[in-house]
């Protein structure tokens, strides 16, 4: 026995020797929030629309006793939520309507072990789901896992929001499930399915989704396999737009974010998880193919194994002015970036010959 917890110690010290670390020349955060319990994975970003220095970041803890933790822009705890089961991924969206002239801001989670999504107002995150949504009824395969919140005007220029969700393992077509989500009038949000859609390569699992609501695309990563991208709007079909990234990734690809440089440009960054960077591919595409999305360069951060991310582009204030980059790392810890400092790895790879 002794031997055999000696052999066990020897394996356990020399995976972790063996694991590569962030290179010398990755780029440093300029806050590292503080822990949470158990295990970070994805962040959120909610901008104030009020004063967009008190903006916050939301983070999911991924455990069966986890939460969602609230950090405000210097990385300190602000708030908990109630004990959620496993939450995994968030995502915030703006103007929900409640009724006809009350509209909310919100804050929507994955919760796995209960085959739900959350959703809480923003900033105060008091729950308004009763209890949560149930998601995949009826599937042999549930456990949701990535979620991404598209939005669009309806034929009246009201809000409506739409949930994306994709789960631990699923079918090799109609993976991720997308619900409308709409207040009864109570003032609970409930959701309804409008379609089950992705193709899934069955290599890994599917986690990571983004949506670029100004275009309409919806980006989720087939892990190990590439970089998916569908309409976001339900009515223009279920047709496969892409497939990229599907080379020089380490091992896993994960967590997705856009930056906007324009109404038609910017950046998708994908993480490249074992190699501890991010990837990044022009929003736009190439001229004359908008899904053609060819890698510019992969830039090293110091978050390490990232799961997930978000980006915004708005100026938060020193050190913040060009945008903030958020990326989970895994010592229960989220990174924020200037978005600068990205841009500067950015503009020196494309002026390269």
């Amino acid at each position: 026995m002794k031997n055999y917890s000696l052999l066990l110690l020897l394996l356990v010290i020399a995976t972790a020797c063996s694991q590569p670390k962030p290179s010398a020349d990755a780029i440093a955060p300029e806050f590292v929030t503080e822990q949470t319990t158990h295990d970070t994975d994805d962040p959120a970003i909610w901008v104030n629309p009020d004063n967009i220095t008190q903006s916050l970041i939301i983070g999911t803890d991924k455990d069966t006793d986890g939460a969602l933790y609230v950090f405000d822009l210097q990385g300190k705890i602000v708030h908990k939520t109630e004990t959620l089961k496993r939450p995994n991924n968030v995502d915030v969206a703006y103007g929900l309507m409640l009724n006809d002239s009350v509209s909310v801001d919100i804050a929507v989670a994955t919760e796995r072990e209960r085959d739900m999504i959350r959703v809480f107002s923003l900033p105060d995150m008091t729950a308004i789901d009763n209890g949560g949504i149930p998601v995949f009824v009826g599937d042999e395969q549930r456990l949701p896992m990535g979620i991404s919140l598209y939005s669009r005007k309806d034929s009246l220029g009201r809000n409506e929001i739409f949930a994306v969700v994709s789960r631990k393992d699923g079918p090799a077509t109609g993976y991720l499930h997308q619900y409308k989500l709409s207040a009864d009038a109570t003032g609970n949000v409930a959701g309804e399915l409008v379609r089950a859609f992705g193709q899934y390569s069955g290599v890994k699992e599917i986690e990571a989704v983004a949506v670029d609501n100004e275009l309409g695309y919806i980006y989720y990563s087939d892990e190990q396999s590439g970089v998916r991208k569908y309409y976001a709007d339900p009515e223009k079909g279920n047709e496969e737009l892409a497939v990229f990234g599907t080379s020089g990734f380490k091992s896993d690809n994960e967590g997705i974010s856009i930056y906007k440089t324009g109404d038609t440009t910017g950046y998708i960054l994908v993480s490249n998880q074992d190699n501890h960077s991010f990837k990044v591919f022009p929003r736009e595409g190439t001229a004359g193919n908008p899904h053609n999305h060819v890698e510019i360069v992969d830039i090293p951060v110091k978050a390490t194994q990232s799961d997930g991310s978000d980006v915004v582009n708005l100026n938060f204030g020193e050190p913040f002015t060009a945008g903030i980059f958020v990326a989970m790392s895994d010592d229960q810890t989220f990174h924020y970036y200037d978005w600068r400092k990205f841009q500067a790895e950015i503009d020196r790879a494309q002026s390269q010959p």
